[in-house]
């Protein structure tokens, strides 16, 4: 692909103001430039670094975290209970 001059880009800023007219080109030039920095910092994404992926707790360790879980429901429904007979 051959280098673009000055020409080339004088027929390019023609044919865009034309089709878009003075005032809305700043508005196209900042929406390309924006989508352009997303484009780059997504196609950037699938090289930095994974996090390390979470390992599952053994079923022991489940069973205690439901059963503490349970434990402050319990204790949370009770409370509410309370309050409401007052």
């Amino acid at each position: 692909m051959e280098n673009l001059g000055i020409g080339e880009l004088l027929v390019i800023g023609l044919v865009l103001f034309m089709l878009f007219g003075s005032k809305k080109l700043p508005d196209v030039a900042r929406s390309i430039g924006r989508s352009l920095r997303v484009f780059r910092a997504e196609a950037a994404k699938p090289y930095e670094e994974d996090p390390e992926p979470e390992v599952a707790p053994s079923p022991e360790e489940q069973a205690r975290l439901l059963e503490e879980r349970a434990a402050r429901l319990r204790a949370e429904a009770a409370r509410a209970r309370r309050d409401e007979t007052g």
